[in-house]
């Protein structure tokens, strides 16, 4: 089963859900805001692709930290983070088998629904 993880009115995630629809993947779609993240789940995709990978450093939730939060930035912090606040996770996330994609690259996912 595919699991595709964002929020609703995410510009990225509606282009994953387009790219999925368009190749005929059948997905299950998890948005953060509504369906809530488990830290389980959170500490299973940092083993799979870091958590550098993961955060989001580019999006309004991470420019509106303290600059003391955001210099200081380690594993542990940025974990909490992004539980306590799942919009600093970069969107969409993709779960496929044990394959872990972060972010939109059309690329990446042909390959993965090969």
């Amino acid at each position: 089963m595919t699991t595709l993880y964002g929020i609703r009115n995410c510009d990225t995630v509606k282009k994953a859900r387009r790219w999925l629809d368009a190749h005929g993947v059948d997905y299950r779609f998890h948005d953060f805001r509504a369906d809530g993240l488990e830290a389980k789940k959170l500490d299973a995709w940092i083993k799979a692709v870091g958590w550098e990978a993961l955060l989001n450093r580019r999006g309004t939730t991470w420019r509106r930290l303290p600059e003391g939060v955001r210099d200081g930035i380690d594993e542990k912090h940025a974990a909490a983070l992004m539980l306590e606040q799942p919009t600093l996770i970069r969107r969409p996330v993709v779960e496929h088998g044990k394959q872990v994609l972060v972010g939109f690259d059309a690329q990446a996912l042909t390959q993965c629904f090969k």
